[in-house]
């Protein structure tokens, strides 16, 4: 009896051990090292047997060459512009399946506390990427820097765009990761959320300007494999992440750093 005893125990031990290892690993790729609401949809996640591994990278390129190649399941780093330009330069076939949220860019300086300060022929730094860029060209245009020609696209280059430059601004052309160590050779730079985080600047308070929630273009979103579009837990893991206590975590972290932008894909041409 006690021998019995011992195998139905032994057999129990081994389908726990097994449902615990049943547990489906998916990998996000994420730009720059801020997890904090990728750890909180994990957590989440983790209740209904979803394993969330974040896989962090230092540009903007790798994620989705990562996520066509198979090494990561999901990205969440980029703009839908971003993407659109991305896939269709590279011709990967990749989707969004969700929209997370806007990471506002902002306009940093270590010489000037306010744009109406640029004098004659002074420097902006703007990323060297189609997407970012044109976002910059679009973030100086409302602050009253320069004019852009009508309808303006995103996509045109910094001469075929601009109409108007009354300062005559040189603008420099950097890696989007290396503007923040530029701002002491120009005057000022256009410089992405993730990475002005990353370079220790509080968005509120050390940007001279910052973008709104109407810039609709450069919501983020949560990018798969076409093949996997319509997988029950990557769907599930957007679902998560659009839930009100994501948007409240979201909100009480960054204090419109981050603006939670739950939108229909539609919504961004998709």
């Amino acid at each position: 009896m006690n021998k019995l005893r011992v195998l139905f125990l032994a057999l129990i031990s081994i389908v726990v051990l097994s449902a615990c290892g049943n547990n489906e690993k998916v990998k996000i790729g994420i730009s720059g090292t801020d997890t904090t609401v990728w750890d909180f949809v994990a957590e989440k996640a983790k209740k209904e047997g979803i394993d969330i591994e974040i896989v962090s990278f230092n540009d903007y390129v790798q994620p989705n060459t990562a996520l066509a190649d198979g090494d990561i399941d999901a990205n969440a780093f980029q703009t839908v512009a971003y993407f659109d330009e991305f896939i269709k330069e590279r011709d990967l076939d990749l989707v969004p399946i969700a929209t997370t949220n806007l990471a506002p860019m902002g306009i940093y300086s270590n010489k000037i506390k306010d744009l109406s300060e640029l004098k004659d022929g002074d420097t902006i730094a703007l990323p060297n990427d189609v997407s970012n860029q044109g976002r910059a060209l679009m973030l100086l245009e409302e602050a009253g820097v320069i004019k852009l020609v009508d309808n303006y696209n995103g996509l045109d280059s910094i001469e075929d765009a601009i109409v108007e430059n009354k300062k005559k601004i040189i603008f420099k052309e950097v890696a989007p990761a290396q503007i923040p160590r530029t701002l002491d050779d120009v005057t000022a730079g256009a410089i992405n959320n993730g990475i002005a985080s990353d370079a220790g600047f509080d968005i509120q308070n050390d940007s001279i300007f910052l973008e709104d929630d109407t810039a609709t273009p450069y919501v983020n979103i949560i990018a798969v494999r076409a093949e996997d579009k319509d997988d029950e837990t990557l769907n599930r893991i957007a679902e998560l992440f659009q839930e009100d206590d994501t948007k409240q975590l979201i909100l009480d972290t960054y204090g419109g750093s981050l603006i939670p932008t739950f939108i229909p894909l539609e919504d961004i041409g998709w």
